[in-house]
């Protein structure tokens, strides 16, 4: 008789049920998947939950200096892969191995320092990033449409075609 403990779930899953993503490797070998950002920064997208409005990305930064000020009504979280950075609001360090929470509300200012070569985080941001001057003033904003846009537009330019994306869309 097989041993139930390692016998797999035998029921369908709910039909209404999203599948799943398996991102194999989520630094990438083929660098066309990175979307560029900014001169020197890209993101991979893992998963883009257009329904929940999250989104789950590396941010790959490859430069020194300020990255961007904005603002989260949202809750994010954050995995340090390579490298290290912080928020000139805050007096902490996170650094390779780092888990990060941000509450919603958080306005911060993320800096690469000059010793950092690179830096790979992973990031699980709820709602949007909006970014704002020092005195709070709206610049832009990025939620998880924009973030399938910018995916869609670079994923045409770079050959991988428009329905790349389509695999992190939930």
């Amino acid at each position: 008789m097989t041993d139930p403990s390692r016998m797999p779930y035998q029921l369908p899953f709910p039909k209404e049920a999203d599948t799943e993503i398996v991102v194999p490797g989520i630094i990438p070998a083929d660098e066309r998947v990175w979307v560029p950002q900014a001169e020197n920064v890209w993101f991979r997208p893992l998963c883009l939950h257009a329904g929940q409005g999250y989104w789950v990305n590396l941010l790959r930064v490859r430069r020194a200096g300020i990255l961007s000020r904005h603002r989260h009504p949202g809750p994010v979280h954050g995995h340090v892969l390579r490298g290290k950075w912080h928020y000139l609001e805050h007096d902490w360090v996170a650094e390779t191995g780092s888990y990060v929470y941000e509450p919603p509300g958080e306005t911060h200012t993320l800096v690469v320092p000059e010793d950092c070569p690179e830096m790979i985080t992973q990031f699980h941001i709820t709602g949007a990033m909006i970014y704002v001057d020092p005195w709070g003033k709206v610049l832009g904003y990025e939620d998880v449409f924009s973030k399938i846009e910018m995916c869609r537009k670079h994923y045409i330019a770079c050959g991988l075609g428009e329905d790349f994306v389509d695999q992190f869309i939930r």
